[in-house]
């Protein structure tokens, strides 16, 4: 099938941007990024925006920062960047080893991290990390701009907390964790099909007072982080009763409401999973 007839708008500054969108947003105009996400949408006229502005020529939003205790990341960054970049793979190992698992490399040289956190799919992995790491996401519009956590953004099914006349224009976290171990797993039919299931999840440094993090991804209606099993990981935990944990997992996917008895098994294998790749057996 082929789109609906749009306008199409290539602005090249943020503020130009901005305006375009503002112009069209109340009539349903839509923001294009890499497309990956957009275009199948288009072309099933799944949604029929009257403009689309294509943010992919705007510099700005591709302006990235890396070190080893933080992350700055322009909203058209491609999760194909992120993959193959040394500089991720050094600081934050875990986000190059989920970035890696988003759809083929044709997929991740076009899709941008922005476009995919905007989108919410529920298996997404980078919407996973982004929670894992209480990113802060910044939106802009022409009335101004506001910084939403990571953890409140994702709302429910493909919805998420920006209003039609915003823009995500970078995604800020701390490295969560860094130094200590951590796993990330998840189950889909083939390689670069949507996740099943999958689980995210690290472990604090030695010696490091703060407790581990955990979210699982692709089994509820968002992703969500795992309080009552973060609680148990700590820099020493190598190992957690099976009791303890189908009782700390089970009672966060309670939490979130919107777990089905297939995704509640599937969920908590892959958290068990991810566990060990980080060193702590389940048994």
């Amino acid at each position: 099938m082929k789109p609906s007839p749009f306008l199409y708008r290539a602005p090249t500054t943020l503020k130009l941007a901005l305006d375009d969108l503002a112009e069209c947003a109340e009539e349903g105009g839509k923001v294009l990024a890499g497309g990956q996400s957009l275009i199948p949408m288009l072309n099933y006229r799944l949604v029929r925006p009257p403009v689309l502005v294509d943010i992919g020529n705007v510099a700005e939003l591709s302006e990235r920062t890396v070190n080893d205790q933080s992350f700055s990341l322009g909203a058209t960054t491609t999760t194909g960047w992120i993959a193959r970049s040394p500089a991720v793979r050094d600081a934050w190992p875990l986000l190059s080893a989920a970035a890696s698992w988003v759809g083929h490399v044709q997929i991740r040289s076009r899709g941008t991290i922005g476009g995919s956190v905007v989108h919410a799919d529920p298996s997404a992995e980078i919407a996973a990390a982004m929670v894992l790491a209480d990113a802060r996401i910044t939106l802009r519009s022409v009335r101004g701009g506001r910084v939403e956590n990571a953890g409140d953004f994702f709302i429910g099914y493909l919805s998420t907390a920006i209003e039609e006349d915003e823009i995500l224009t970078r995604l800020d976290f701390e490295v969560p964790n860094a130094g200590g171990r951590w796993g990330f797993e998840e189950f889909a039919p083939r390689h670069g099909d949507f996740a099943e299931a999958g689980a995210a999840l690290t472990l604090p440094a030695e010696g490091a007072q703060e407790r581990g993090r955990a979210v699982a991804f692709g089994v509820a209606d968002r992703p969500f982080r795992l309080p009552s099993l973060e609680t148990l990981l700590t820099a020493s935990t190598e190992r957690v009763a099976r009791g303890v944990f189908d009782e700390a997992v089970g009672n966060d996917f309670d939490a979130i409401g919107t777990v089905t008895s297939e995704k509640r098994a599937m969920g908590g294998h892959m958290v068990a999973r991810a566990l060990g790749a980080a060193g702590v057996v389940v048994d």
